[in-house]
């Protein structure tokens, strides 16, 4: 395991860029602050230089609240704004990979080589790996094809409006916002049946988010999907 001065390094490229990325993008996003202590044992036990927009994030950040609160990315949290950090969200995963981000449909974006492969090692040896999606409306998980820097440039970018489209309804912003950032909607219909596809109509309710993830996967296990 390096150490986290072999973790940290002098050059803050990254952060600028990702500082960058946010100040560009037409979606509203807050960077949440963290605690020093607790971001160098995230980065540590993460393994990721401060080189890497993971790395950078998670040391430099408690995470980003991306669209009022829809997209959730991890870094080393911020209990005062209600965001874990990204080891205490993995704590609860038993797939393949990392999850990076979640949104408010109970959805995971996770960092991971591939669905027969096992986790991916942070520093990046032995293969590219890509963010895979966990989507609530098929409860299959996509393969995005993008690196996290990519993929998190490009949903900074704009991409996060197209991505979400049709989940949207009238007046969600207002909803989102005041939705707790460690909950999630649960939706009733859910987004996987034939009747939960108009979402304007449905009923959302705020429930804790390990709570909408574990029965998301639950009935995707029971389904087979």
């Amino acid at each position: 395991m390096r150490s986290l001065a072999e973790l940290i390094t002098d050059d803050r490229s990254a952060w600028a860029e990702i500082e960058a990325a946010v100040s560009g993008s037409p979606c509203a996003v807050e960077i949440l602050p963290t605690d020093p202590v607790r971001a160098a044992s995230c980065l540590q036990k993460l393994q990721v230089t401060t080189n890497s927009w993971l790395g950078s994030l998670v040391y430099l950040s408690g995470g980003l609240v991306v669209d009022e609160g829809w997209l959730r990315v991890l870094g080393s949290g911020a209990p005062e704004h209600r965001l874990p950090d990204i080891h205490t969200v993995n704590a609860g995963f038993e797939g393949a990979g990392l999850v990076v981000a979640q949104d408010i449909m109970g959805g995971e974006f996770v960092w991971r080589q591939g669905d027969s492969a096992p986790s991916p090692a942070p520093s990046g040896q032995s293969g590219q790996p890509t963010i895979h999606y966990f989507a609530p409306d098929t409860l299959r998980w996509e393969d995005l094809g993008l690196g996290y820097t990519d993929w998190l440039y490009a949903m900074l970018g704009g991409a996060l409006d197209q991505f979400y489209r049709s989940w949207r309804w009238p007046g969600w912003q207002d909803e989102v916002a005041d939705c707790p950032l460690d909950a999630g909607l649960h939706i009733l219909p859910p987004l996987f049946t034939k009747e939960g596809k108009e979402i304007a109509d449905s009923s959302r309710q705020p429930v804790p988010m390990t709570q909408l993830v574990s029965t998301l996967h639950d009935v995707a296990d029971q389904l087979g999907t």
